[in-house]
Formats: structure tokens, sequence, C-alpha cells
């Protein structure tokens, strides 16, 4: 708020502009672009944008709708006007006129009926499970737009670092796949306009937070996927940036005011010292670097402090719950933005829809500092924080170390354990994302040396540990990608049949090699088990120190339980059943979830060599 204080008093004092010729006035952008009645927050900041157009003084004559303040600042093509929106007011369109002594312009602002129940629509929980897809390089459904004018980058699929022209077509076309194989929910990276020059396919270097990337679609388009996901039992969660933007943003030809980038708009790139917002002994500079730094010379910084940078990009995020029925938020490079809007950011949004479901990246192995965002977490810094879910890089790395070790390593599958064994510093730990991978890691086959046993072992793990899984497109078909060093072109190749003419389509299965195969009805078989197991959702958590370099744990409730044991040996291994039997009491048998099959729990249980076994406990 300090920062932005000299630009505002600057500006409420200078006078309108006074010219001797007629001004010719436009708006060019006003956003949101549109707003609904009946939300929470009564209260809606219109961003004008227009040649001069703080030259104009804005008028409202509509029932229950008036203009509660109206602010210029330092750059005279803005205005921001504060709307109050009265509980009663009716939907329609807002006549908004902007006159300066004879001229007079004209908008229609559109306020429209808010959807029944929005506010109380269910996020993401821990019932569901998450696929990630990278739109651009899952499938091409529309050829038509993988050129669109205006668009600088053009498609070049032979390149890895080109735009591919997958797009939104592509993933509605593949719905029947993703529910097919037993996900609820799908994550996006970023769909909103990239216009970049180059590198533009991830979509995390915005140019218009309001419309939809042309070579992807629409905006009506995307509506129609949430749409048509929703009517499969697949919800949406779009992927959001507040860090940073794109050096082509619309913005950057016209800043609003000087303190909209940070540092003032110069190029200084954060060092990562993420530790240091808690840390008691960090320098100041440090703490300023971590969230003021930019990313890249291509990322421009957002300075969230100015309150109305703030305003916009919360309103921005409502607007595309409410406009796309959207099922959650994913945030990238969350605690980047400036700490104090990220609370206000989190608690404005959940405010709007009480049970929804945020999920934060915090690139972090330590524990302490992704629980230091999570809701509930009594920080000792007094931080509050309303962000229910965070991804849980934490028990990522540690299932991926402890898979990889060699056989017989002192730590294993005990990194495993004694990770789980932390739950306490989250305050809720059964909300975290758990991920085998995302489009910044390398494959989780690869990590772990193209065994197919060890990746049936992290499925089993993803699927069963006390969290959401979010599983990344391709893991299924066993796709590879370097290991050694970071390689984003071989982390997002292209999932095979999304494209005319590909001689593999892991959508039928068409020219899979046997292990590929197997491995997709493992996942297949995994997760449409997981769908209707509600001990898995919601049960507590009883887990056993590895030992014989196994590690067993339960899953349980009231009603059921349910068995995981890894084994890591490349031979059978027989574990007495004696050890768990605050679980197994009474227990002679389970049912194997996967094969079918009975397994005997009377004295001694057998494991296969190299293997998950899951077992539903017969009570």
């Amino acid at each position: 708020m300090k920062k932005t204080t000299p630009a505002l008093l600057l500006a409420a004092l200078l006078p309108l502009c006074a010219y001797g010729a007629a001004q010719d006035y436009r708006i060019d952008h006003m956003d949101p672009p549109s707003w609904w009645t009946g939300m929470h927050n009564s209260k809606l900041q219109l961003m004008v944008h227009g040649p001069h157009i703080a030259d104009l003084a804005p008028t409202l004559d509509y029932a229950g709708v008036r203009i509660a303040a109206v602010s210029r600042v330092a750059n005279q093509n803005y205005l921001f006007i504060d709307l109050e929106i009265a509980p009663d007011a009716a939907p329609g369109k807002l006549g908004l006129v902007f006159k300066r002594g004879g001229q007079t312009l004209r908008y229609a602002y559109q306020l429209a009926a808010r959807a029944r129940d929005s506010a109380q629509r269910t996020g993401f929980t821990s019932a569901d499970a998450i696929y990630q897809v990278m739109p651009d390089r899952f499938a091409n459904g529309n050829p038509g737009n993988d050129s669109a004018p205006g668009m600088t980058e053009q498609p070049n699929r032979a390149q890895g670092y080109g735009r591919h022209g997958g797009d939104i077509q592509g993933m509605a076309d593949h719905l029947d796949y993703i529910a097919g194989m037993g996900f609820t929910m799908i994550w996006p990276t970023p769909l909103l306009e990239s216009n970049m020059p180059a590198v533009s396919y991830h979509g995390y270097a915005a140019t218009n937070h309001y419309r939809i990337d042309p070579r992807y679609g629409s905006n009506e388009e995307f509506r129609d996927f949430v749409a048509q996901a929703r009517a499969k039992g697949v919800g949406v969660i779009q992927d959001v940036v507040l860090n940073h933007i794109g050096t082509k943003h619309w913005w950057m030809q016209d800043l609003p005011t000087p303190d909209w980038l940070s540092y003032q708009g110069t190029f200084v790139p954060t060092q990562h010292h993420r530790v240091a917002l808690q840390d008691p002994y960090a320098s100041q500079e440090d703490k300023r670097n971590f969230t003021a730094g930019w990313f890249s010379k291509a990322m421009p910084d957002l300075n969230q402090a100015n309150p109305f940078l703030a305003t916009y990009l919360i309103q921005n995020n409502i607007w595309w719950i409410e406009y796309a029925g959207l099922a959650g938020l994913r945030v990238d490079t969350y605690g980047y933005s400036n700490t104090e809007f990220l609370s206000r950011w989190s608690g404005s949004v959940m405010a709007e829809y009480p049970r929804l479901n945020l999920v934060g990246e915090e690139w972090s192995t330590l524990i302490p500092v992704v629980a230091h965002w999570q809701e509930g977490k009594r920080n000792f810094d007094g931080y509050v924080s309303h962000m229910p879910s965070m991804m849980d890089f934490p028990l990522n790395d540690a299932m991926r170390r402890a898979l990889a070790a060699p056989d017989g390593a002192e730590q294993g599958l005990n990194t495993l354990y004694e990770a789980l064994s932390q739950d306490y510093l989250y305050a809720d730990p059964g909300n975290l994302v758990l991920f085998e991978g995302n489009h910044d890691l390398s494959r989780i086959y690869s990590e772990l040396n193209e065994d197919p046993d060890l990746f049936r072992m992290a499925m089993a793990f993803v699927a069963t540990a006390p969290r959401i899984p979010q599983f990344y497109t391709g893991s299924e078909i066993l796709m590879t990608s370097a290991t050694r060093q970071r390689d984003d072109a071989s982390y997002r190749r292209d999932f095979p049949g999304g494209w005319s003419g590909d001689q593999v389509d892991a959508f039928t299965g068409a020219g899979l090699e046997p292990r590929q195969a197997a491995a997709q009805a493992y996942v297949r078989k995994l997760f449409n088990w997981r769908k209707g197991a509600s001990v898995i959702h919601h049960g507590k958590l009883m887990h056993y120190g590895p030992e014989q370099n196994t590690y067993v744990y339960f899953r349980y409730d009231g009603a059921k339980k349910v068995m995981v044991a890894l084994n890591k040996n490349k031979s059978d291994t027989v574990l007495k059943t004696a050890r768990f039997h605050e679980m197994l009491h009474g227990a002679r048998a389970g049912v194997d979830v996967i094969s079918g099959q009975r397994v005997s729990l009377d004295g001694e249980v057998k494991l296969p060599a190299r293997s998950a076994l899951i077992l539903e406990i017969e009570q």
C-alpha cells in the first residue's frame, strides 16, 4: 500500500486535461468485462483503459448499483471505478456514461444473474484424482486454429520449445479417455492468451488476463469444455499465475502506474531464497528479492502491493470461476507473490466460494516451507493464510528418492516413512496434492531407471496415500525424459495419438508396446478402484517402520480397512502378520484390488517380488 500512495496522491491533484479541440475518446479495455448479481462481495472495481479516459467523469443511473468512488492514477489513460452492487440489484445492462464538457461516451456493461448455488460449488477433494494436461502437447482437435490472426508464434511441431497445436477441442475429444482412466479432475496448464514471440506454448507468460489464447480456442469454447467435462463427471481446475506476466502483455505498452511492476519495472532477477520469508535471521533485502525479483526478462514481476493491481487479480480469478464454472484453481509460483496480497487473495476467493479448493505451488522439499502457506497453520510470525491446499513437493521428492535408491540402501523406503511421519507439521495434510510428476519434472519412469515394477509401486503409493493424487499425462504409458539436467522439452513431449498421422495412439492403445499397455491397464484399474474406495478418500493412516526392505501401511475407518505393502526386494518376501495385529486382529484374508485374488493373512503374508500389494481386508 505504501508504495502506491505517492502516485495516487499525485494523480488526485492533477487537473483534468484541457484541450482546445475535441478528443477522440474510446474505451480499449473494460476489465472485468462483465459481472454478476448476488456475489458475496458487493463491491466491484472496473479498470477502464483508453486514450485520456481520465479526462472524463463517469456517471451511472441503475437501480441497486451506484458509483462509490472514482480513482485517477499517474497514467491518464486509466480510470478505476468502484461500484457498489446492492443485494437486490437486478441483472441487466449498466449504462455507464462518461462525460467531459459536450463530449459523451457511453458503455453498456453486462451485469448477469449468478448461477444458482454457484457459491456452494464443491471443489476437488481427497475423493478426486487429478489428471494434468499440457494442452499444446495433448491433442490437436482443431488444426484450423494452429495459427491465428495477430498471434506472433507459429506452430512448429519439430521444435521442442515451439507450439505443437494441441487445443481445447483436443481435450474435449478425449474426455472419455480421461474419465475412463479413473480421473475425476483435469488440470490444464494455462490457457490464457500468451502472445509471446517464442516459447509461448506453456502459457505461463500471459498477455491478456481475460482472453483464452485463440490457438487453444475461445472463451466460449473453454466454458463449453468445462460443461462437457462436468457432464462426464470430471471437474476442471484452472492454472493461474499471480506473480508475473509476459513482456507482450498489453499493460507493458501503457503501464497504469510507475509501480505496477516490481523494482519500478527494472529487471532484477529473483535469487529464489524462499526460506527467507520465515527465516528469523533473514535480511529484508533477501525477503524483498524473493517476492519482487523477476523470473526472467521475459516475465515481468507484478507488484501486488499496488491496491489496484491486487484487486484486478482477485477479481480476474473470481470472474473465471464464475464464468466458466470451475472446480478449483492451481496457482503457479505461489510464494513468489507479495505475502500480504496472498493472504487477501486467498481469503477473498474462499469468501466467495467457501467449498472450493485452491492449490498452490511452493517448489520446496522442506516441509515447514510448504506448511507455512496452508490455511490453519499457526505461523510463528502470525502470518494468516486462507489457502486450503498446497502441492506436496516434499512427499513427491521422498517417494522418488525412496524408490530410486539402490537395493539395500540404508534409507530407501525409510525416506518415505519418515516423510509421512512429519504430517503433524501441516494444518491439513489430507488436503495436500501429491503428484507423481508434472511438466517441470523429469518423468518418473525415467527416474526409476525404467523399472516397471518400481513404477507400479509409485502409482500404488500416490493412489493410496492420505493425499489428493495428481497424475501427469503420459505417465500411464511410461513416457520417458532426460534426468540428469533440466530438459523441459523432454518432459513435455506430445501425447501419442493426439495428432493425425501419429503411428501410436495411446487413447486406443494401438501401437503401444506390451509394457506400456500393461502400465496403462494398471493405472486404469487402480484409479477406477480408488474412485469408489471411500476409506482411501477419508480414512485414517497407520504405518509401520520399514523392515526387510518392505513398507506396510493401512488406511482405515469405522467400516473398512485397506492394507498396502510395498516390497522392493527382487524376491518374494514373507512377513509375519502378528506385527500388524492392531489392524489385522481377527482378519484371515484380504482381496487384491488389482487381481481380485484372495490373499491369506493367517499368520503370515507373502509379498510378491518387486510389488505393491493392495488388499481390502475381509472383516
